[in-house]
């Protein structure tokens, strides 16, 4: 058998510590395997499985793990080990899967992504496919979008697990070497992708970044081998959200680092501070807030070199000098907080601009994180020093098996295409979808569309229907927040602040004029249960009041309404002022020519509101594709240029 069909395992043939040295080939749809023969032959299977007692039930599974050993995930052993794990997830969870959940796992199985609309299964799917390769003895990593998730998912199918003969564990922040080697030691482990990068960096620590036998074996010679490592390889990935992290994270440097003693690194960053302080917007420097950057004018420097001259060392390079105060010109004007981040018990917490959530222990590089401290008067946090770092479109092509799911791929099949080797196939819903798209709404300013929105969620609670609204951070929910109190409305704000109550505010987000105010929080993995009379009353309305930088995001936000067929609504008001908004061209001058209704209201037509916005998200997002394509050539023309010398992290 070829070795790419069989089953990556730690071992002799794989070696202790498996993962993929050459980046994957490319896969296309005329390679697919025939999942509607498939999946009729796993429901003809299906009927002899739930035919069997316990004791036959485990006979007839220890064959079938035998077979997926010696064959691999292919031909009948994958269809009765497909059969089988369905089976024990109605046995287990009461849960039987639907043609769209095996249609799913058959997908990812043949390591391809799914595109599943919102509310179609995609836990149970993922479930699926990480039982039957686990069952063939890799380990499985499930990749979810936060800690909240993690746990839950892994606590809720341990009992499917268990029934398979599997043990299922989970990986959250804050647990300890021990604990998280106990927990990847398990068949399938449930971790956030943050998590796995920096423990598969503290491994190529131990390891010296070797990633063959060979290369460890001349490390261990050396006295370079280490502790056990925490992960058993690359073997399997199954990765919910596919996209967020493949694509919308892709870039995002993930740095293991640690601490180090560097007075003068302070010193020179808070007279940094003080000498930003005394230069003149719009004479000394002009502040670039779409592209998050400050720049100098030649006046600026010139007062720069000025004041700086009596303060020698580091001063005199006009690149230092320049780099540093630049840096804190863009904490002092651009960073903002409660929009780029919090301030919680005296530290400052980076608010990620996707998920809409705290990110504890991340830090911004180059000494920004140290300036946004002292702007905020918060306790300096210790220096650091790089270890190793590596980003998302880097580790993920290791793999030797890598396969998601998300609702919004179709967008970007392409790219996942070029720098995976991933196909994405679209899984059919079960159900029709009964969402209504209402006409956008463009307002003057916020404060008018913060009104105009309080006014709207009366109009829609009198109905006894719930309203989600997405804003596009802490401020901003909070803003809206206190327009409701204001007005009577009772409601909940989901944001980072209340990342605690998560879970509480989800599960009542479905009832009956439950008003909730969110960030991206509430948009990926988050499945919101309609209370009883819900449906009937027209199902849940969800009003978008951010503009995202792709379309994708904005239809994660959608898909939290009308899910398994379920009745709901969405509508878009957003205002010139919001992040993005004012760089759609065009709309300014639109807005201008076609004035402003007494209400706040530009009075544009909805029908040209949406193409100016979608035409801008398309732009941004072919920009940001090339910029993703560039740095990942960049860095494996680096790779190439280290012959012995390991990955380069």
């Amino acid at each position: 058998m070829p070795l790419d069909l069989r089953v990556p395992l730690p071992g002799l043939v794989w070696g202790a510590y498996p993962e993929r040295r050459e980046p994957p080939r490319s896969s296309w749809p005329w390679q697919r395997a025939p999942y509607r023969r498939q999946l009729a032959a796993v429901r003809a299977a299906l009927g002899a499985w739930r035919g069997l007692d316990e004791a036959a039930f485990g006979a007839r599974l220890r064959g079938v793990q035998g077979r997926l050993g010696r064959e691999g995930l292919v031909g009948e052993g994958l269809i009765e080990a497909l059969a089988a794990v369905a089976e024990a997830a109605r046995r287990s969870l009461g849960l039987a899967a639907y043609d769209t959940q095996l249609h799913a796992a058959l997908a990812m199985l043949d390591r391809r992504l799914a595109e599943m609309a919102t509310g179609e299964g995609k836990t149970l799917s993922a479930a699926l496919a990480a039982a039957v390769g686990a069952l063939a003895g890799m380990p499985v990593h499930v990749l979810t979008a936060n800690d909240y998730l993690v746990e839950r998912d892994a606590t809720r199918l341990a009992p499917f697990y268990a029934r398979l003969g599997l043990r299922v564990d989970f990986v959250v922040g804050g647990m300890g070497e021990a604990r998280r080697r106990a927990a990847y030691g398990a068949s399938v482990c449930y971790v956030t992708a943050r998590e796995l990068v920096f423990d598969y960096l503290r491994d190529g620590q131990r390891r010296g970044f070797a990633r063959s036998d060979l290369q460890r074996r001349v490390a261990a010679i050396g006295g370079a081998e280490g502790l056990e490592p925490l992960l058993r390889g690359l073997c399997m990935a199954v990765v919910d959200e596919a996209d967020s992290l493949l694509i919308d994270e892709a870039m995002m440097p993930l740095i293991l680092s640690r601490q180090v003693r560097d007075g003068g690194a302070r010193a020179f960053f808070w007279q940094a501070w003080s000498l930003a302080g005394e230069l003149l917007p719009g004479v000394d420097f002009r502040v670039d807030a779409p592209a998050m950057q400050v720049h100098l004018t030649d006046a600026g420097r010139a007062r720069l070199a000025a004041r700086a001259a009596a303060l020698g060392g580091r001063w005199r390079s006009a690149r230092l000098r320049d780099e540093a105060v630049g840096l804190a010109l863009v904490a002092r004007h651009v960073y903002r907080r409660d929009v780029h981040y919090l301030v919680r018990d005296g530290q400052v917490e980076i608010v990620d601009e996707i998920t809409g959530r705290a990110a504890p222990g991340r830090v911004w590089s180059r000494g920004l994180h140290g300036l946004v401290e002292l702007k905020e008067g918060c306790r300096p946090s210790p220096a650091t020093e790089t270890l190793a770092q590596i980003t998302f479109q880097r580790f993920f092509p290791r793999y030797h098996w890598l396969c998601g799911m998300s609702g919004t791929l179709r967008e970007a099949r392409g790219e996942l295409r070029e720098i995976y080797g991933l196909d994405v196939v679209c899984i059919p819903s079960r159900r029709p979808s009964s969402r209504k798209s209402l006409p956008s709404r463009l307002y003057r300013a916020r404060h008018a569309l913060w009104d105009a929105v309080a006014r709207r969620i009366v109009e829609i609670r009198r109905t006894g229907r719930p309203v989600l609204v997405g804003t596009a951070s802490v401020a901003d929910s909070e803003s809206l927040s206190a327009r409701l109190t204001a007005a009577g409305v009772a409601h909940a704000v989901l944001n980072a602040r209340f990342d605690a109550e998560e879970a509480a505010i989800v599960a009542r987000a479905g009832e009956p004029g439950q008003v909730t105010v969110a960030t991206n929080m509430a948009g990926r993995g988050t499945d919101i249960p309609l209370a009883a009379g819900v449906a009937a009353a027209g199902g849940l309305h969800v009003m978008c009041c951010q503009f995202n930088a792709s379309r994708r995001i904005d239809r994660q936000l959608e898909g939290r309404c009308a899910r398994q067929g379920d009745p709901g609504s969405v509508e878009t008001w957003i205002s010139l002022d919001m992040a993005r908004v004012a760089e759609v061209p065009l709309l300014g001058l639109l807005a201008r020519r076609h004035g402003v209704a007494p209400d706040g209201t530009v009075r544009l037509r909805p029908q040209w509101l949406r193409p100016l916005l979608s035409a801008h998200q398309w732009r941004r997002a072919r920009q940001e594709r090339r910029a993703r394509r560039g740095l990942l050539e960049a860095d494996r023309e680096w790779e190439r240029g280290l012959s012995f010398g390991g990955p380069g992290e």
